[in-house]
């Protein structure tokens, strides 16, 4: 299972948020820094209303959603790269997980500290990132020491290694991170073995004070976030209110969606949080459907019909013949497996087909 870290300075809301979004309350939120030393883990599911529907189709009890795993980092300062607060350990966490969750206060509260004395959301991020450039400068400036002799010696590999590193070393000084890099599909590639910090995925939570979520896109700290990500980082954001989520833990889902509709809002936020991780990790659902459950099942984008056969059982993927498949909006419309087929919408698909989001499938295969 794909892993997500919540990252950030101290005292933004991580740990509510890690607790909002496992419906739990493990992680201690405090109002002090490094409140959170071991770091938090917690599955969470994805929200999606398709399998409902297929429920009502398939006529099943039995509904498992895909799901994804957070953890929650302790907070980082200036000077990480260093060694400073808990810079090491967050360090290590963070080279463990496949995306990050940045969380940025987007709200004045002179009653929880904030380790910087002001409330800048794009200082904060700037911090953040620095620390991270600056451990990647360093992993670089190692490895390029290690491959320089290879490289001289005329080793093919080293020296294409030694070009991209080079290429590196100048971006990463200009403290750009290293996602932004012009590179490469090759380059990419060979990037993802350096197992640099700033080369993961990042997506952006604006925590927002309650009374402004229904209108989180005035508030002027969230449009600061929004044009800098856009610009620095290529990467979305999403506003939230970790208070509220807070609150809504012990609700049930008639509670919690009553409690929102009272604050103007439809959403508390962490539904769009979790499928925009989802979508950051670069995965998709395919769905089974039969009397005996609906399921989602999460792989990567751009994976074959094998590939995607395999996550139920590795002898899907060796025995692998054929798979049934029926675009979920075309078996939602018809209503039925055999509607669809009628349509001609229900299909046999060999394995050099690439699974779509919302396929619902079926597989044929030597056991």
């Amino acid at each position: 299972m794909l892993k997500a870290g919540i990252v950030g300075l101290p005292n933004v809301g991580k740990s509510t948020l890690f607790n909002a979004l496992t419906r739990s309350r493990k992680a201690e939120a405090a109002n002090y820094p490094f409140c959170t030393i071991d770091p938090n883990v917690g599955v969470v599911t994805v929200p999606d209303p398709r399998l409902y529907v297929l429920q009502t189709i398939a006529k099943t009890g039995v509904v498992i959603p895909a799901a994804i795993e957070f953890v929650d980092i302790a907070g980082l300062v200036a000077g990480a790269s260093k060694g400073e607060g808990l810079g090491n350990q967050f360090l290590a966490n963070i080279r463990e997980v496949d995306a990050l969750l940045q969380v940025v206060r987007c709200f004045e509260d002179t009653d929880i500290l904030h380790t910087m004395s002001t409330i800048d959301p794009v200082r904060d991020i700037e911090v953040v990132t620095t620390e991270l450039v600056l451990a990647d400068l360093e992993a670089v400036t190692k490895r390029m020491e290690k491959t320089q002799k290879k490289a001289k010696s005329g080793e093919k590999d080293a020296i294409i290694e030694m070009a991209l590193l080079q290429k590196l070393e100048p971006h990463l000084n200009s403290g750009k991170t290293a996602n932004m890099l012009a590179a490469t599909e090759d380059e990419k590639s060979l990037m993802n073995l350096f197992q640099l910090l700033t080369a993961k995925p990042v997506l952006f939570a604006c925590n927002v004070a309650e009374s402004d979520l229904a209108t989180a896109e005035q508030n002027k700290f969230v449009q600061q976030v929004a044009g800098y990500v856009r610009t620095h980082h290529d990467a979305a954001y999403v506003p939230i209110s970790a208070k509220i989520e807070s609150e809504l833990i012990d609700l049930t889902p008639e509670e919690a969606k009553s409690f929102l509709k009272d604050l103007g809002v439809d959403d508390s936020g962490v539904s769009a949080l979790i499928r925009g991780t989802y979508s950051l990790l670069g995965l998709q659902t395919y769905f089974t459907a039969s009397e005996k459950e609906v399921r989602a099942w999460t792989i990567k984008q751009g994976w074959k019909a094998p590939q995607a056969a395999g996550v139920i059982h590795t002898d899907f993927e060796k025995g692998f013949i054929k798979a049934e498949v029926v675009a979920y909006d075309d078996l939602a419309r018809l209503g039925s497996i055999a509607a669809a087929r009628d349509a001609g919408k229900y299909r046999l698909e060999g394995k050099e087909y690439l699974f779509q989001d919302g396929d619902v499938a079926l597989f044929r295969f030597n056991p």
